[in-house]
């Protein structure tokens, strides 16, 4: 671990020139007194560490070295698959390997290359989780990410929506959609999808087992994702839209407000459009709907409009007063 820390150093070094000891501490995870201890230690064997004093100061590599030694490890390649989501990264237990693989890169790289990828690096950031979302916690998220990379057969005990279970599952692939985690596994000769975060227990069985013939990760996701769609968005509504309410159509329904926007009647007089947008069940309409409020009206199906009607006269009931005032008879005159 230390040789590849002096390593990590030295990459560090050459490829950002003069860096603090505190500096380097935060970007090795470790003390400033360790720092000084690895510098001691690059000296010894060699390396020219120039130690500069006063404000501007730090330390840099002698003019004109460059170190050779930046082969990757296997698990440093592999990291830099997700060299755009380094939290991701992290969560899969590759953080301290994404690192040392984006070092080792630069430095191997021709000088005007490694300052395009710093200046792409500097001006693009990918962030995986959603908006005004907590990241789900997902404690097994390593353990199952190596079993998915060595073929171990996992022993889990699994949260559903209809209780609990226990399954031995074959893990096949870990997805990551809109901050969440999600575990592609066999199970009973069918291919099914987990939520990392609603593992309670996971155990690691010494069996191994043999990927499906022909079984690849991207294309069964995007299949399933389309079947979970059509399945979801069965019921089509129709619906009466302010010129705001338009506005908030592909903000609340995403893709699908997009496209029903795009085919929607001409606007009347007042700016209000018809249009035909694919919805869920009526008890999920009911909720997606009512985030139009007032800037929304259902024209149809009936029972959506009455399912609507029904939840919006309990919740007039509900915020009513306790008590209605009367008013004062008048005197006469």
């Amino acid at each position: 671990m230390r040789a590849d820390r002096l390593l990590s150093l030295l990459l560090l070094l050459q490829n950002r020139g003069r860096m603090t000891a505190p500096e380097l501490a935060a970007e090795l995870e470790v003390s400033v007194r360790t720092i000084h201890r690895d510098i001691d230690a690059l000296g010894a064997s060699g390396v020219p560490v120039l130690a500069d004093r006063g404000p501007a100061g730090g330390y840099r590599l002698a003019d004109g070295y460059r170190t050779r030694l930046t082969g990757l490890t296997d698990a440093q390649a592999g990291s830099l698959f997700l060299a755009g989501a380094p939290g991701p990264a992290r969560e899969l237990g590759l953080g301290a390997d994404l690192a040392a693989a984006q070092l080792k890169l630069q430095a191997a790289l021709p000088a005007a290359l490694a300052e395009r990828a710093r200046r792409i690096q500097d001006r693009f950031h990918l962030d995986a989780p959603a908006w005004f979302r907590e990241a789900d916690p997902v404690p097994h998220l390593a353990q199952i990410a190596q079993a998915v990379w060595d073929q171990h057969v996992l022993r889990t005990h699994y949260r559903r929506w209809r209780g609990e279970v226990r399954r031995a599952l074959r893990p096949l692939g870990l997805v990551l959609k809109g901050g969440i985690w999600y575990l592609v596994a066999d199970v009973d000769d069918a291919v099914r999808t987990y939520r990392v975060s609603r593992f309670l227990t996971v155990d690691t069985a010494p069996e191994r087992f043999e990927r499906p013939t022909g079984f690849e990760l991207a294309a069964y996701w995007q299949e399933s994702t389309s079947r979970l769609d059509a399945a979801l968005r069965q019921q089509t509504a129709e619906l009466r839209l302010s010129p705001r309410g338009q506005l908030l159509l592909p903000m609340q329904f995403g893709a699908a407000g997009t496209r029903a926007l795009a085919e929607a009647e001409p606007a009347d007089a007042d700016g209000w459009v018809r249009l035909r947008i694919a919805v869920e069940s009526p008890a999920v309409a009911v909720g997606d709907l009512l985030r139009l409020g007032t800037e929304a009206e259902v024209l149809g199906p009936p029972e959506l409009r009455r399912a609507l009607a029904k939840t919006v006269t309990a919740l007039a009931g509900r915020y009513a007063p306790d008590e209605v005032p009367v008013p004062a008879p008048r005197a006469s005159p």
